[in-house]
């Protein structure tokens, strides 16, 4: 529990994902811990800490990962790349599970899903970090516990991905996809994430994730939106990001404020 919200442990957030419940979070941009803690006092599931796109460094990382087990959310982190270095230091630092960005063959998905494990993997050990509770959890019980737990997640973004994407999804130690609508527009030099080339890749790539019961995230700006991804199968949604939310809030409050400060012959009031 955090204030008023009820929901299951963060630790439990891979399981949920695989079984494709439903699940909801956001991105989260600025390097600070508070847009994390606001995420899991308003009953997100989980929230992904953008080391790719955002100035997030280890250390930022690491606080905001504290904040999101304080707030019983699950923490994600993008990764900056597929490096066995980087995801090592998310999983330290107690993330839930690394999303792992252009994952387009066969052999890196099995190398990220290597990375995030112990037994049959190549996950380098030490009991000392947040994730062993600083030396708190006996070994083979760490061991254990993290492989029941971390989750590894393969974006899916680019074309040369499509034309191997059954074998990426069947990899075993891969949990779920996320679809990377954005690069793939970019990449197939489609005018909008709703061009058929673009809508295609994404029935490719779930119908694959389908064949090997594997669950499906997809990065959404509204209800209605994650509604028709669902129907195809998505059961994850990343809605929009801390920065991005922000921005809709803050436009529509200004639109609001300046329709409220008229004057009386239709002009605006200064807001000097």
């Amino acid at each position: 529990m955090f204030g008023d919200v009820v929901r299951p442990h963060f630790s439990s957030f891979r399981r949920r994902l695989v079984a494709r419940q439903v699940v909801v979070g956001s991105f989260i941009k600025t390097p600070t811990t508070h847009a994390t803690e606001i995420f899991g006092a308003l009953g997100y599931d989980f929230v992904v800490i953008d080391e790719e796109h955002a100035p997030i460094d280890r250390a930022m990382t690491d606080v905001m990962l504290l904040a999101a087990r304080a707030s019983n959310l699950a923490g994600i982190v993008r990764v900056s790349s597929d490096d066995p270095a980087k995801i090592l230091s998310c999983l330290d630092c107690g993330a839930a599970g690394v999303l792992v960005p252009h994952v387009a063959t066969v052999e890196k998905a099995r190398a990220i899903a290597a990375a995030a494990r112990y037994r049959s993997g190549r996950r380098g050990y030490s009991g000392s970090s947040r994730a062993g509770a600083y030396g708190g959890t006996p070994m083979w019980s760490l061991v254990d516990e993290q492989d029941e737990s971390v989750c590894a997640i393969a974006m899916i973004e680019d074309p040369e991905a499509l034309d191997h994407i059954d074998a990426i999804a069947a990899v075993d130690g891969i949990h779920g996809f996320f679809i990377g609508r954005g690069d793939l527009t970019v990449a197939l030099g489609a005018k909008s994430s709703a061009d058929a080339s673009v809508k295609d890749a994404v029935i490719r790539i779930i119908a694959a994730a389908k064949k090997v019961a594997k669950p499906v995230c997809v990065m959404v700006a509204t209800s209605a939106e994650a509604k028709d991804f669902a129907e195809l199968g998505a059961s994850a949604f990343i809605i929009s990001s801390d920065q991005g939310l922000m921005r809709r809030a803050a436009a529509q409050t200004l639109t609001d404020f300046k329709t409220l400060v008229r004057t009386t012959d239709g002009s605006h009031v200064s807001q000097h």
